[in-house]
């Protein structure tokens, strides 16, 4: 299902006569004036309601003898909202590009010339500039504390903190063998 389908179903959802037009459904298939009666709208009403979860994909029709029957869709009830959910966005280049554009607009508020002008208070800003301190550190490769002082000490001369800050937002890890730059999850 895609976020469009979602969204329109979900709409769909939020009204309280289609929510018991569905639940009737979900018992038996019924024609426009037996779902009238029993709910206690208008047949135009319910029509208007059977066409919105139609094209929401939630109800389907079929002919019988003199009537046109209405169906529950129970395949789109099935999703998972974890599966919609999981499905990429349709404005996920937008995102992926507004978040590029707040790294580089908080980078260029806190780097001048390479130097870390100062450390950000919050925390989220410290990230950005730790994710891009830490690029000077090759993945599998050990190194000892000095090497990462100096390599650090070029950023700003609060190596400790930063160090400290590297490993407690898990960017780098430490043995008593040295110092490593953490593999990103997948």
């Amino acid at each position: 299902m895609t976020e469009t389908e979602a969204i329109r179903l979900f709409k769909c959802l939020s009204d309280k006569s289609r929510l018991q037009i569905l639940k009737s459904l979900a018992q038996e298939d019924m024609y426009v004036e037996r779902l009238a009666e029993r709910l206690g709208l208008t047949p135009p009403t319910v029509s208007f309601h059977l066409k919105k979860l139609a094209d929401a994909g939630a109800v389907t029709s079929y002919k019988s003898q003199y009537y046109r029957m209405y169906a529950l869709n129970r395949a789109v009830f099935e999703t998972r909202i974890l599966d919609i959910l999981g499905e990429e966005s349709d404005e996920a280049q937008i995102q992926a590009q507004r978040d590029a554009e707040y790294r580089r607009k908080v980078l260029d508020a806190f780097l001048e010339y390479g130097k870390l002008k100062s450390i950000p208070a919050q925390r989220k800003k410290e990230r950005i500039l730790l994710e891009e301190i830490v690029k000077v550190f090759d993945y599998d490769r050990i190194y000892s504390e000095r090497e990462v002082n100096l390599r650090i000490a070029d950023f700003y001369d609060d190596f400790c903190t930063l160090r400290r800050d590297m490993i407690s937002e898990k960017l780098m890890d430490r043995d008593t063998r040295g110092y490593w730059r953490v593999k990103p999850a997948p």
